[in-house]
């Protein structure tokens, strides 16, 4: 079974900003595939069923992001789900807004949320789908960026990177990393 765990913050507050941008392609998968992604597990939220003729597990951790890795390694160690099935989705501020790029392991670098991810799980050898936020100008205040709701001008650009980044997960699980890498990387 594949776990895609989208990261971002939970909470009303945090909804429509570019740190929950994981939890956004997870409702966008849960929505196309019928999932509900309701049921607690673990610190998280989750929901099974298939993508692609294939069952997966969404889930939304529900420890703030930096807290990540407290709630997918639990879970990933209750149902029995091994580091080469994990896709993790989350918002990137190295990466220009609005890209996608998918890397099949690598470093947390500067994102909390995947390094505490890569601690917990003791690993970096796991999918990732990177959505690229960085608005292009220079930020006074990284954490103040990714806190702050999208702006109404983002909203057709913000609907197409949810939707290619659900299409990336869906091309991960149907065809495997390579493939996909060589089908969306291109785009960035």
């Amino acid at each position: 079974m594949f776990l895609v765990a989208g990261l971002g913050n939970p909470g009303g507050e945090y909804a429509h900003t570019p740190h929950n941008l994981g939890f956004m392609v997870v409702d966008s998968l849960a929505e196309q595939a019928g999932i509900r992604v309701k049921t607690r597990d673990s610190s998280a939220l989750i929901g099974k069923g298939l993508l692609e003729g294939k069952p997966v597990m969404l889930a939304k951790p529900q420890t703030f992001m930096n807290l990540s890795g407290a709630a997918l390694k639990p879970l990933m160690e209750k149902h029995e789900i091994g580091i080469e099935e994990l896709i993790l989705v989350f918002d990137e501020l190295d990466l220009a807004w609005p890209k996608l790029q998918i890397k099949p392991k690598g470093s947390g670098g500067t994102h909390n949320g995947v390094k505490s991810v890569v601690a917990s799980l003791g690993s970096r050898e796991f999918c990732r789908v990177r959505l690229g936020i960085h608005p292009g100008h220079p930020l006074r205040d990284a954490a103040e960026y990714v806190l702050a709701p999208f702006q109404r001008s983002q909203k057709k650009e913000l609907d197409e990177l949810v939707g290619i980044g659900a299409d990336a997960v869906r091309s991960i699980v149907a065809d495997g990393v390579e493939k996909s890498m060589t089908k969306f990387n291109r785009r960035a």
